[in-house]
C-alpha cells in the first residue's frame, strides 16, 4: 500500500503564506514545504495538509480569495537512505 500526500500549490510565495496564516487561525493544520517536482514546476512552496479538510480549505480559499494552482495528490516519497553518505 503506497501513501500518498495532499498538496496545494500556488503560483507565488506571497498566497502560500496568506493560506497558511488563514488555515491557522481556523485551526486547520498545514505543513509548509516545498513544491514536489512531480507535482509543478511552479513556486517553490506549497502546503501539505490532511485530506478530511479539504473542503473547509477549499471554503477558507474562496471566502478569503487566494490565489492558488491546484490542489494535488502525490505518492510520498521517503527514502531512508536520502544524504546518507557512509
Amino acid at each position: 500500500m503506497s501513501e500518498k500526500q495532499h498538496y496545494i500549490l500556488f503560483p507565488n510565495h506571497d498566497n502560500g503564506m496568506r493560506l497558511h496564516r488563514e488555515l491557522k487561525a481556523l485551526g486547520i493544520r498545514a505543513v509548509i514545504a516545498p513544491t514536489p517536482r512531480s507535482a509543478s514546476k511552479c513556486c517553490g512552496i506549497s502546503l501539505i495538509y490532511q485530506e478530511e479538510d479539504r473542503e473547509k480549505i477549499e471554503k477558507c480559499i474562496q471566502e478569503n480569495d487566494i490565489e492558488i494552482l491546484d490542489m494535488v495528490v502525490v505518492e510520498k516519497d521517503i527514502n531512508p537512505g536520502r544524504d546518507r553518505y557512509c
